[in-house]
């Protein structure tokens, strides 16, 4: 049974939920070959002090882990937030050959906000671009975390 972009988004939703549940960044990631998960991970970027710790380059390296291999032919990545440059480069490298993803980041979008990396002639890897799958809820879950944290910051302040 091939499951929907709605079913895998809601496990990389739940993903971002861990992020939360650490003070992070709700972004969270799946990676999907044959219909199944093959990796799965949050920001941790404040946990590990890693500015590198995006939730798709650690999916990504899980997944590679995985495979034995850096080719990641044949799988669909699932994150909550458009990628950013970084981890654009790094599905490019990694052949992975689409990309879905929840809302777009305008501030830092790499799939057709700021860039689109996507379909770049000069590159080596083309990959196919979903949009807007549960779109709502993954912006809800972001601006949360950011009212929230925005409100935290101003008691320790005032505080």
């Amino acid at each position: 049974m091939q499951r929907s972009h709605d079913y895998w988004m809601a496990k990389a939703i739940a993903e971002a939920r861990k992020a939360e549940a650490k003070h992070e960044v709700p972004i969270g990631c799946v990676i999907v070959r044959d219909d199944r998960i093959i990796a799965r991970a949050h920001n941790l970027r404040e946990s590990k002090q890693d500015p590198a710790a995006h939730a798709e380059l650690l999916a990504i390296r899980k997944a590679a882990r995985k495979l034995s291999s850096w080719r990641l032919l044949d799988t669909t990545l699932y994150v909550t937030l458009e990628p950013c440059l970084m981890c654009m480069g790094a599905i490019i490298l990694a052949r992975i050959p689409r990309v879905v993803f929840g809302c777009f980041d305008p501030k830092a979008g790499a799939a057709g906000s700021l860039y689109d990396l996507s379909n770049d002639p000069r590159l080596n890897h083309r990959l196919e671009l979903v949009s807007g799958i549960r779109s709502a809820e993954c912006s809800l879950q972001l601006s949360s975390f950011f009212t929230a944290l925005r409100k935290r910051r101003r008691g320790e302040a005032e505080g």
